[in-house]
């Protein structure tokens, strides 16, 4: 058994890599730039451009923070035409869109200079003082003067994230349109030749012919999914110590505010699982032994009422009879403890003294249904090994109704319930989002509901890699327990 627990315990290796792949090829690809998520302008105070200077710093720190100014892996399978460093372009809309211009011309010089030359644009193009203009020219209106400035940076924002050919001659018909009509723009008129002259060089001077010859990069350990693993040895330690990045709602490390979280959710979890386990099992041999009698009948009617009923509706109706001043005011309303009373000095016995009242209604809550599905099925596996021969042979020997049941027919029907709590297990850690939120319990259920809400995708791979990892613990514990309850199962 030890031996082959260890074994299984060397296969969560290459399990868990493929498991920690898999969520970071789910965060790269998720919608949604986390530098813009993250980012906050500096500058409230000071001129358009300062501010936006202060931004782009900032996105620049968060970049390097983050990791995102790394190269996505150890080594990347491109063609020909593409660039090697793109990942050093910031906005992630525009690194998209150069990757199309290079699919489209296989001439990544080209791309670079359309590219940069738009970029210059919308650098001279943001300089523009709108109230400098209108204070100058008195017959110029400053609503009208700043739409139709407004309106050249969309287009220039548009060109930017916009690869084909047809929408970009557009783009350029509206900007000279306005640069003929509004003379204040005249001072971007040969930023914006340039542009197009770098455009029809781009289409003139296409190398599609390298788009179709593969090429091999290697980038050594300085990758985004080295430092998301591994850590880089400082502020960064890395997925396998724990480290599982930033979160994009308040910027604060996940590991921080996951584990006492994790924690609520965990044991409330794992004492409805006990819970449901301790209160199934009697009740599912029970049935099993009257079977179709009228004891069986009203108690298999009372657990498919039971496993029917939605859990916001059975918290809410517990807290309207239990926790209502109105009726029974016999437990709190919400929470896990009540901060006023509660001392950190107290002893283990106390602190559970203090906060028992707090849980019991929401682990009802978590409980009833889980037993009453765990009796169906331990009732269905009871049935099915009291008509097997060897416990015909058992009572015809003599032994006593109990001892058969409890001695030769318990342990083999046990393996259903058994293979449940390898699925089982997993979900403890993500708690249930609908009874956290009516007994408001600060557990990793409200916490993935909120990070769902804000596409806080650090926190949401995380709970995806931990119920992994939990999900592989949950089928070595089901495969000791074969063996423990079936002496026919050896793993030697």
């Amino acid at each position: 058994m030890f031996k082959y627990a260890i074994k299984r315990i060397l296969t969560f290796i290459p399990m868990l890599i493929a498991i920690s792949l898999l969520s970071f090829v789910i965060s790269i690809n998720a919608p949604g730039d986390p530098v813009e998520r993250l980012s906050k302008a500096a500058g409230n105070e000071g001129s358009a451009e300062k501010q936006s200077g202060a931004s782009k710093k900032i996105k620049q720190e968060l970049r390097k923070k983050l990791g995102l100014d790394l190269p996505i892996f150890y080594f990347s399978v491109t063609d020909l035409a593409s660039c090697d460093t793109l990942y050093r372009i910031q906005d992630k809309y525009h690194k998209k869109n150069l990757e199309a211009l290079t699919h489209q011309s296989g001439n990544w010089q080209a791309v670079s200079d359309y590219y940069n030359a738009l970029l210059k644009l919308q650098k001279s193009h943001q300089s523009i003082n709108i109230k400098s203009i209108t204070a100058k020219d008195s017959s110029l209106n400053i609503n009208e003067v700043t739409e139709a400035n407004n309106q050249f940076g969309v287009e220039i924002g548009s060109l930017l994230e916009t690869s084909n050919n047809l929408l970009i001659a557009g783009k350029f018909d509206k900007m000279n349109t306005l640069l003929m009509e509004n003379i204040f723009l005249s001072d971007i008129k040969q930023e914006l030749k340039e542009v197009q002259y770098a455009n029809n060089n781009l289409i003139s001077e296409s190398q599609t012919w390298k788009t179709y010859i593969p090429n091999m990069n290697f980038y050594g350990a300085k990758n985004q999914y080295h430092l998301w693993l591994f850590g880089n040895g400082k502020e960064r330690k890395g997925l396998i110590r724990g480290d599982f990045g930033i979160s994009y709602i308040d910027s604060q490390p996940i590991q921080d505010k996951i584990w006492q979280k994790v924690g609520i959710s965990f044991s409330l979890s794992l004492i409805s699982i006990f819970l449901a386990y301790l209160i199934s099992i009697p009740i599912g041999i029970y049935s099993a032994y009257k079977k179709d009698s009228v004891a069986d009948k009203g108690m298999s009617l009372i657990l498919f009422i039971l496993y029917s009923m939605p859990s916001f509706f059975v918290g809410t109706l517990l807290l309207l009879q239990f926790a209502n001043p109105d009726n029974l005011s016999w437990f709190p309303v919400s929470g896990i403890q009540d901060p006023t009373l509660f001392d950190p000095e107290w002893n283990m016995w106390q602190k559970i003294k203090h906060r028992l009242p707090f849980l019991i209604l929401p682990i009802i809550t978590y409980t009833y249904g889980s037993f009453a599905f765990l009796s169906r099925i331990m009732r269905v596996g009871m049935i099915d090994i009291v008509t097997q021969d060897y416990i015909r042979t058992a009572r015809a020997k003599g032994l006593g109704e109990s001892k058969v049941i409890l001695k030769h027919a318990l342990r083999n029907s046990l393996l259903p319930v058994i293979t449940v709590f390898a699925a089982i297990f997993p979900m403890a850690i993500g708690g249930s989002i609908i009874i956290e939120v009516i007994f408001s319990i600060p557990g990793m259920g409200v916490e993935i509901f909120n990070s769902i809400l804000n596409y806080d995708y650090p926190m949401i791979i995380t709970v995806f890699t931990l119920s992994g990892f939990l999900t592989m613990i949950g089928y070595l514990v089901s495969d000791i327990l074969y063996a423990v309850v079936d002496p026919r199962i050896s793993y030697k």
